[in-house]
């Protein structure tokens, strides 16, 4: 089995880079909802700055692993653009049967992919030695996560009021959003956690 957790190439975070920005840039010059895209993009902003200071500091990623979270990226800037509950998404909602946009909930299966680049970096670097905690551990930073962002939704929402506040809560009337918010983002993590254990295991290796 092939080492999936070796670092990319120097050319394919790049490139994933490149769309971002080319993204970024093209759905900021007139969004739905100028502050909702402020409010969506600035988190998702300081996950690229933080990713290009880790590559720059050496601390690089598999392709999967950037690939893996390169989607929340795309998704999220694209929900920032439309507002997430008015992002045309009628193929897969009605594919499923779906009566409210599902664009939130798919963004936030893909919140848990970042499993997989948590347990790629501990294990490369022998952080945790216990496999069953190594597991353990990014599910419960993206359970962590999921339910902080949830808080923040809450807070924005209460502050901005009026159609800002609702499009950047985007429950849709669901009184149930959040909770169902998180367990998007836990079963994303479960699945990247599971595409770890069957493509991403290799031999531990010090970061280079």
């Amino acid at each position: 089995m092939n080492d999936t957790t070796t670092p990319a190439p120097h050319w394919f975070p790049k490139l994933l880079l490149a769309i971002y920005l080319i993204e970024f840039i093209v759905l900021g010059i007139n969004p739905a909802e100028r502050s909702t895209w402020w409010a969506e993009n600035i988190p998702i902003f300081l996950i690229v700055v933080a990713l290009v200071v880790l590559y720059l500091r050496g601390v690089r990623f598999s392709n999967l692993a950037y690939a893996l979270m390169s989607v929340l990226l795309f998704m999220h800037t694209i929900g920032g653009y439309y507002t997430f509950e008015k992002v045309p998404f009628d193929w897969f909602n009605n594919l499923f049967g779906f009566k409210r946009n599902m664009y939130d909930r798919v963004a936030h299966f893909t919140v848990g992919f970042y499993a997989y680049p948590i347990i790629e970096l501990t294990d490369r670097n022998g952080t945790i030695r216990n496999r069953f905690i190594s597991y353990l551990f990014p599910l419960c930073v993206i359970g962590t996560v999921a339910m902080t962002y949830e808080l923040i939704e809450w807070v924005y929402a209460v502050t901005a009021g009026g159609e800002a506040g609702a499009a950047f809560l985007g429950s849709q009337g669901d009184i149930w959003d959040a909770q169902k918010d998180m367990l998007a983002d836990t079963s994303g993590a479960v699945f990247a956690l599971v595409l770890y254990a069957l493509f991403g295991r290799g031999p531990r290796r010090e970061v280079a």
